[in-house]
């Protein structure tokens, strides 16, 4: 299964500066939660905001001018290379960012699992709508709080043969 995980705001808002632009309590405990013992792929950016490889998970780091190779990470040079060195049938795997990774990786997800913060922030990383791309939420699970947001699942609908 591959799943795309991340964090928008109302505005499809991922990022500003190289930062995500809210903290949120819980978040980052639930990503770990739902990654650990998993492949993660992710982008440059992505890899050089958390500043190595994420424990316990197998990293694949997209680049082509960044190398970070060891017994839990490896640097490929495109998305569908990462694909391939990624082992689907052993574990899931999740994609982590950044935008680039995201836009690539729609066409091949089989789930999105995705927060929706509810405020619109200023930024200059944003996802890409996936309105429309045979996507149906699965579930949602709302939380109130300084800024409330919402845990929503979509997986893709079956294609007809």
């Amino acid at each position: 299964m591959l799943s795309i995980i991340v964090a928008i705001s109302k505005n499809y808002c991922i990022g500003n500066g190289g930062k995500i632009p809210w903290k949120i309590p819980g978040e980052q405990r639930r990503f770990k939660e739902l990654t650990t013992g998993n492949t993660v792929i992710m982008g440059r950016r992505t890899f050089a905001e958390i500043g190595r490889p994420l424990p316990n998970r197998r990293t694949v780091l997209v680049s082509n001018t960044y190398s970070w190779n060891d017994a839990n990470c490896v640097t490929v040079s495109s998305f569908e290379e990462a694909l391939r060195v990624s082992d689907p049938l052993r574990n899931e795997v999740f994609v982590a960012g950044g935008a680039g990774i995201y836009r690539e990786a729609l066409q091949y997800a089989d789930r999105l699992i995705i927060t929706h913060i509810d405020i619109e922030v200023d930024g200059d990383v944003f996802f890409p709508h996936f309105d429309g791309l045979g996507f149906e939420e699965v579930s949602r699970e709302h939380f109130d709080g300084e800024i409330p947001y919402d845990y929503v699942t979509y997986e893709r609908r079956k294609r007809c043969e």
